[in-house]
């Protein structure tokens, strides 16, 4: 894959880019194989605990599953691969590093909108006194998406104002989303098929419709950033594994396992 100049510029100015269908299809057949594994590994928790929702995860209707992968044996293939290199030194440069991951899932028939919110503008709710440089979220379709079944609205930085600002979010009751945006413009919706990667600025404003389609809506993301975000503690926000350096994929698998992880950090970094 080489991502064009135009993606790049488009990138740099409204904070986002498309790719549409660029996951080997070997590659998307093992990430819609490990969010089935996923999906039944969250339920067991739930059930565990007795709840049918925990943050803003809720039970068939929208999963959130954080920062697992080392729990598998496969998705480290794709978080460190080629492609998803090419994509972090577009973005966030020669410098990366794997800084969160998840699986967001909306379920068939019953999957819940989510609300207009910056990426960082989590963070920024647990550490206000955050300043970092915009991350990068790649938001990899295992499903073709439509404003049908919950696909992603982007707000470009020159609509929604959002190039150097972290906006201070509020909480919604019931679902806890943070919301950042309560204007009136509706944002891109974003179509494209299964396989294909959108990726955008941790300042841009997004947003999601609910899943009225008879199937689910999979979407598998890791984030980049150009250096590890810390607390205020100044241990690492969620994970800080080294990924590119001076623009060589620099991943060490056999250093990169559970056994050496030590205990999941919290799951508090979201996107639709």
């Amino acid at each position: 894959m080489m991502i064009t100049k135009e993606q790049r510029s488009l990138y740099r100015s409204e904070g986002y880019m498309i790719l549409p269908g660029v996951i080997p299809p070997a590659m998307l057949a093992m990430l819609r194989e490990e969010c089935s594994y996923y999906l039944g590994y969250y339920d067991c928790i739930m059930d565990s605990r007795g709840v049918q929702t925990e943050n803003i995860s809720h039970r068939g209707k929208r999963y959130f599953i954080n920062n697992r992968y080392r729990l598998s044996s496969r998705l480290w293939q794709f978080i460190f691969s080629d492609l998803m290199a090419e994509v972090a030194r577009a973005t966030v440069g020669d410098e990366a590093w794997l800084m969160h991951e998840q699986w967001v899932v909306k379920g068939a028939e019953q999957g819940m909108k989510f609300a207009w919110h910056q990426d960082s503008g989590y963070v920024k709710w647990y550490n206000p006194t955050t300043q970092h440089k915009p991350y990068v979220t790649c938001w990899c379709t295992l499903d073709e998406v439509s404003e049908e079944n919950g696909t992603v609205y982007l707000l470009p930085h020159s609509r929604g104002g959002t190039k150097s600002e972290i906006i201070t979010h509020i909480k919604e009751d019931g679902t806890n989303d943070l919301i950042g945006y309560t204007g009136s413009d509706p944002g891109d919706p974003v179509v494209v098929p299964a396989g294909s990667i959108v990726a955008f600025d941790s300042f841009v404003f997004h947003r999601s419709g609910p899943n009225l389609t008879g199937n689910m809506r999979r979407i598998y993301l890791p984030q980049y950033s150009e250096k590890p975000l810390t607390r205020p503690d100044g241990k690492p926000w969620a994970m800080a594994t080294p990924f590119l350096k001076d623009g060589k994929n620099i991943y060490n698998h056999a250093e990169d396992s559970a056994e050496n992880w030590g205990p999941f950090p919290e799951d508090k970094n979201v996107v639709v």
